[in-house]
């Protein structure tokens, strides 16, 4: 994925993208970052995705929020508490994260890892 197309968001949506993107690529440089599902409607024209050995998450931006979905969120451990939207749901669960909020950079890591686990055992 190319930084620029983040930093087009021009706002701090952007911030919080690359702050994401830079924590994951942290954790292994390796992963494979790309921009998915292209819509006119989206302002980065797609969806940024992260994947290792299958998707980890993605970053969708709405106009008052980021939204990093983990595509099998479900299956994860949260002892932090940081998953906030799509409770419901059988696999997917995802972060809602507004302008005003402050990402846990240690529960966000301990995610990233445990999804890339998970990916991995599911190869096997």
């Amino acid at each position: 994925m190319d930084k620029k197309k983040i930093n087009e968001l021009g706002d701090w949506r952007g911030k919080i993208l690359d702050e994401f993107r830079l924590i994951i690529k942290d954790i292994r440089p390796k992963i494979v970052e790309e921009i998915k599902w292209r819509k006119p409607s989206n302002s980065m024209s797609g969806v940024p995705v992260w994947s290792h050995n299958g998707i980890i998450c993605t970053g969708e931006t709405y106009k008052d929020k980021i939204k990093l979905t983990f595509a099998n969120g479900a299956l994860l451990k949260d002892p932090a508490g940081i998953f906030n939207s799509s409770l419901d749901g059988k696999t997917r669960r995802a972060i809602d994260v507004h302008l005003w909020d402050e990402l846990n950079r240690t529960a966000l890591k301990n995610l990233v890892l445990e999804a890339i686990t998970l990916n991995l055992n599911r190869q096997k």
